[in-house]
């Protein structure tokens, strides 16, 4: 078989689902150590990034948290790089997607919701998701899964296909950054032993006091004073609720630009042309 334009050498280093399933190796059976499987390690894995963090994820702590040798892991997997993405499909299979393949054309606009939703939760419960979504190629099953409902929900817009990777790219970078935000800052929180309407006090005021010769203060004082008495959740939940709101507005606009231009090139006169709009 001739071998693709600008291959490289090996290419299962590229993802760890472009791997054989077989114990690293091909050993026999009788070898591989007893009770371990890649499902096994991959929760272990889970429980240990959610526990402490990507920066002291180590193959070593790992294998003190099954209790045997670093190299018992390594019989499944050939290097950390494999644990991480195995992790990220197995916590991305937590969205719970709706069902894009039989849905109505007019419901996509509840089901980007739902997806936004699903992605921004997954953010928020695992901090250590946003770092390395941009790190694999993000083909596992599950990940796959997110990627068809996404593009099945876009492409149900109505919107011609050279907009539709716009529209996904404007939606989900956006949940991307959101939840990426959101999630550091519960981190905080929980690092400093507060809860986010504790540390949000704590910071607004230490901000209100230092900067309050600063224009910003002043710039913000109606933001400010619009956040009103609710708590840091119902805050999020407000400006993500808003946010996603003005992206779906903005998809309806652009797919009416394109109605109303395919309905001028067929020489059709649209309401706002009889009103000299």
């Amino acid at each position: 078989m001739a071998k693709a334009a600008g291959g490289t050498k090996n290419s299962a280093r590229i993802s760890v689902w472009l791997q054989g399933k077989a114990p690293r190796g091909g050993g026999r059976k009788g070898d591989q150590p007893s009770g371990l499987d890649r499902d096994r390690i991959t929760e272990a894995s889970i429980r240990l990034l959610d526990a402490e963090g990507l920066a002291k994820f180590s193959m070593r702590r790992l294998a003190a948290e099954l209790d045997v040798t670093a190299m018992s892991v390594y019989w499944y997997v050939d290097t950390k790089e494999d644990l991480l993405e195995l992790a990220l499909d197995a916590v991305c299979g937590e969205m719970r997607l709706p069902d894009t393949a039989e849905a109505a054309d007019e419901s996509w606009r509840d089901q980007l919701r739902a997806l936004a939703d699903e992605y921004r939760a997954l953010l928020i419960r695992h901090p250590w998701v946003s770092p390395l979504v941009g790190r694999f190629l993000n083909i596992g099953p599950n990940w796959l899964a997110f990627a068809v409902a996404v593009q099945q929900t876009v492409r149900r817009t109505g919107l011609p296909p050279h907009t539709q990777n716009g529209a996904i790219s404007a939606v989900f970078q956006f949940v991307y950054g959101f939840g990426t935000i959101e999630g550091h800052y519960m981190a905080r929180c929980a690092e400093a032993g507060m809860t986010q309407d504790e540390y949000y006090r704590e910071a607004a005021g230490t901000v209100q006091v230092e900067l309050a010769a600063h224009g910003v203060m002043e710039s913000a004082k109606d933001l400010l004073a619009a956040r009103g008495d609710g708590t840091v959740e119902e805050l999020w939940q407000r400006d993500f609720t808003v946010a996603l709101d003005l992206m779906i507005a903005g998809i309806e606009s652009l797919l009416e630009q394109e109605n109303r231009g395919e309905r001028a090139s067929r020489g059709e006169e649209t309401p706002g042309a009889r009103q000299g709009l």
